[in-house]
């Protein structure tokens, strides 16, 4: 027996966002979840294999296949917007780079990473000098402030975990990202703090660390998002926690 059927149009009213997520992440899509549980969008992961420890060569060896994770994209429509989800990845291998490699195959889509995401934060909430915390070894971290002062950003108190295995930062207690980003951004001088990662379970904490503080605190994963429905014309407003989602 051949059933019938009708087709809709109700994914197209839907703006169509895909994101590029590292094989060894377990926290990104997590976090995206209630971010993009809403009505007017639909979200599409695909994964590209990365190296379970981070250093610059392993994040650098990324570039050769985003081509390919991109591929993995639906493709019955263009995207709206497509984000690879690597703080890091993105620093080395550069954000213009990966939006190059990206365009390649998705011509017609926005691009951003969270390297770009959080820099675009940043200046939104008009704020300079930065608190930092990082899970990574020190030449990543570096890598992050680097680019952070390239961008008229001033990383003035960086605290770091001191990782390269992801497994490991993928477990740091909520707990302890909390009083690690207060012990940052507790410094007088930080106007915000900057946590980053995507890797980094960061999304339940990050109201109460700006309660605690008094000032603005970002994550890889919310500036990432907050960024990818700015690009996608999607309201932002209230759709995420913490000050970036409400200033």
């Amino acid at each position: 027996m051949k059933l019938p059927f009708k087709l809709d149009d109700d994914t197209q009213r839907k703006k169509s966002l895909g994101l590029i997520v590292l094989s060894v992440d377990e926290t990104i899509e997590d976090e995206f979840r209630p971010l993009f549980s809403r009505d007017d969008a639909t979200l599409y992961h695909s994964r590209i294999e990365s190296a379970p420890e981070v250093t610059s060569e392993t994040l650098a060896g990324m570039k050769d296949r985003l081509a390919d994770a991109a591929r993995l994209l639906p493709t019955t429509r263009p995207l709206d917007v497509v984000g690879y989800a690597c703080t890091s990845g993105a620093t080395v291998i550069g954000s213009d780079q990966v939006a190059a490699t990206l365009h390649s195959v998705q011509p017609g889509a926005a691009v951003t990473d969270p390297a770009r995401a959080v820099i675009a934060a940043l200046h939104r909430l008009n704020v300079s000098a930065i608190g930092v915390v990082s899970p990574y070894v020190a030449e990543v971290s570096d890598a992050i402030c680097a680019l952070l002062a390239q961008n008229r950003l001033s990383p003035v108190k960086v605290g770091s975990f001191g990782q390269a295995e992801e497994a490991v930062v993928a477990r740091i207690a909520l707990q302890s990202v909390e009083d690690a980003i207060c012990a940052v951004g507790e410094d007088p001088c930080v106007e915000a703090v900057f946590a980053s990662c995507t890797n980094l379970r960061t999304l339940k904490v990050l109201e109460r660390c700006e309660q605690r503080l008094g000032k603005p605190v970002i994550s890889s994963n919310q500036a990432l998002a907050w960024h990818m429905m700015t690009l996608a014309v999607l309201p932002v407003k209230g759709a995420g926690p913490g000050r970036l989602f409400n200033c």
